[in-house]
């Protein structure tokens, strides 16, 4: 889904089997050519914008994000700020005596 996705946005309108399979391959990932078809079948015709709004509304439900609003999301991203900063001042107090190898001393005779 994610080549198909990313052939459709480098403007192929209609990715076939063997251009997916082609990207893929580019990485060194041999696909399922039945599976493949299966999936170009199942979106054939269909407005892409539309399923990936629909799907992400369904994401949303389950909170695994695309919710539009970010609660979850959003509170994690502070809670991560928070703490990175908080390692940063620690690492700060310090006063920088720790060199590039792990001493406690800074410098020396390398």
């Amino acid at each position: 889904m994610a080549v198909y996705l990313m052939l459709k946005l480098g403007g192929n309108d209609a990715p076939t089997v063997a251009d997916v399979q082609k990207a893929l391959g580019t990485v060194g990932i041999e696909g399922d050519e039945a599976k493949c078809a299966a999936l170009i079948g199942d979106l054939e015709g269909k407005n892409l914008g539309e399923l990936l709004e629909e799907g992400s509304g369904l994401l949303a439900k389950f909170g695994g994000g695309g919710g539009g609003g970010g609660g979850a999301a959003a509170g994690g991203a502070e809670e991560a700020a928070v703490e990175e900063e908080k390692v940063e001042e620690e690492e700060m107090d310090m006063g920088g005596a720790m060199d590039m190898f792990g001493g406690e001393e800074g410098g020396g005779d390398y």
